[in-house]
């Protein structure tokens, strides 16, 4: 017998228990996500809502975790785990999805083949380690997206890392006065330096990148091959970048005790009333 369309829309219907109802590690609601080496949240850039918009870590803007005393204006520093497993904003209502190693606002897209692709694909599962502080970020497929070209080349080796959220450092810019002690130490070390001698250079590729002659970005810096003065953290911008890196396990053990700390988050649930306290 065949069905009428009233019919056939009820048995498509979706059930409570077809939804996700996992957390993943977070808490159920709404929560706050600090990293453990700056101190900073994460953070909806200038709390726009457009597709793409870039997350950051900020300073904290509200203090109380009580939902009610909360300045609504904060809510870009609030996120819950949807009923679709989704990491999501709730000052936007969208979902987080990763592009290029950031974290950006995704707006649902239709479906575009071949699929996935970078504009049409599934969007991430972000899950908390208790034991760890670990912000681990799942993939269904190759996070870079490869074209049919390359994708035989990289089919597999995305699979072989484990994707975590890390902060990234920032250097507080060169000033003329580290220009002129730098000037000074080079003169002591070498007289003839003021007079204009030359004398052959002995710099490795190493020292000619920690010098800063060569600039890349902090976060153009593989993990794994950051110098103690690429931890530095001493600009006083508020702003910090975030990013998705991906690593082996023989890459993790290798780790520093300040990338450990950038890549260690604290997720507090915010509360819906105040804590009791004793009489």
């Amino acid at each position: 017998m065949q069905l009428s369309p009233v019919d056939t829309a009820l048995n498509m219907q979706i059930t409570p228990m077809d939804a996700d109802l996992s957390t993943y590690g977070f808490p159920q609601g709404y929560s706050i996500i600090k990293n453990v080496a700056n101190e900073r949240l994460l953070d909806v850039d200038s709390d726009l809502i457009e597709d793409g918009t870039n997350l950051i870590l900020y300073p904290p803007t509200e203090t109380s975790l009580v939902e009610d005393m909360r300045k609504p204006d904060s809510n870009n520093q609030v996120f819950f785990i949807d009923t679709s497993g989704a990491l999501c904003s709730r000052s936007t209502g969208h979902a987080i999805d990763v592009e290029d190693g950031r974290l950006v606002i995704r707006h649902r897209r239709p479906v575009s083949h071949p699929f996935p692709n970078a504009y049409s694909h599934p969007l991430p599962r972000f899950a908390y380690e208790h034991n760890t502080g670990r912000i681990t970020v799942t993939f269904a497929t190759d996070p870079s997206y490869p074209t049919s070209a390359d994708s035989s080349v990289a089919k597999s080796s995305w699979k072989d890392k484990t994707y975590v959220l890390t902060s990234i450092p920032l250097r507080k810019p060169r000033t003329i006065i580290d220009d002129a002690s730098e000037l000074i130490t080079s003169a002591i070390s070498a007289p003839f330096a003021l007079l204009g001698a030359r004398t052959p250079s002995s710099a490795t590729p190493n020292a000619v990148f920690d010098s800063g002659d060569i600039d890349l970005r902090e976060d153009e810096i593989l993990e794994q091959e950051r110098s103690e003065e690429g931890e530095v953290d001493d600009s006083p911008e508020r702003s910090r970048r975030v990013r998705v890196v991906g690593l082996k396990k023989e890459e993790f053990q290798i780790l520093g005790e300040k990338a450990k700390a950038r890549q260690t988050w604290v997720v507090t649930a915010l509360r819906s009333v105040r804590s009791r306290t004793a009489a």
